[in-house]
């Protein structure tokens, strides 16, 4: 309910250009990532997975619930490692339709646009169904590792690839 009444408070943020003014946000506060999780249940071993994530102080939160709003898409949820409060999208159909071109459309300014960039390749490829193809895998894991160089991964490329070796 608090939500509501602070963005009804302020209509002339809805007649603002609302989409460039999210681009530059989340030039400063999200992240376009993909991970791999081990799976016994998927064909190689691995699952894939892409999301797109920007995070806020719960106190200035309204721009994660207009953003939900306006995408139709994603969850907003805690953030334990920082207790913010994160909206994030990772339903592949909702990246692939909605979040990517969001960011086609309004370019981020920053270097993370390289990382867009990656990010969008990785996802039409899945799309495609390429990550079920030990050649489509290999080519993800390696555009992923040039993905947010500062980040930490869980699993570095070589044990991913090296685990399709034994397979």
């Amino acid at each position: 309910m608090a939500r509501r009444s602070a963005i009804t408070r302020r209509p002339w943020l809805m007649s603002t250009n609302l989409d460039s003014y999210v681009s530059g946000f989340v030039d400063g506060e999200g992240c376009f990532c993909v991970s791999f999780q081990p799976s016994r249940r998927h064909l190689l071993g691995w699952e894939t997975r892409p999301s797109f994530s920007v995070s806020q102080n719960a106190d200035r939160a309204q721009l994660l619930y207009m953003l939900q709003e306006r995408w139709s898409c994603g969850c907003i949820r805690p953030d334990r490692s920082d207790k913010t409060l994160k909206f994030e999208v990772r339903n592949l159909k909702d990246l692939v339709e909605t979040v990517i071109p969001h960011f086609q459309r309004f370019p981020l300014l920053s270097s993370k646009q390289a990382d867009f960039a990656f990010f969008s390749e990785i996802c039409q490829r899945m799309k495609r169904g390429e990550h079920r193809t030990p050649e489509g895998f290999k080519l993800i894991v390696e555009t992923a590792t040039r993905m947010n160089s500062s980040g930490k991964r869980k699993y570095s490329s070589r044990v991913i690839l090296t685990s399709l070796a034994t397979r």
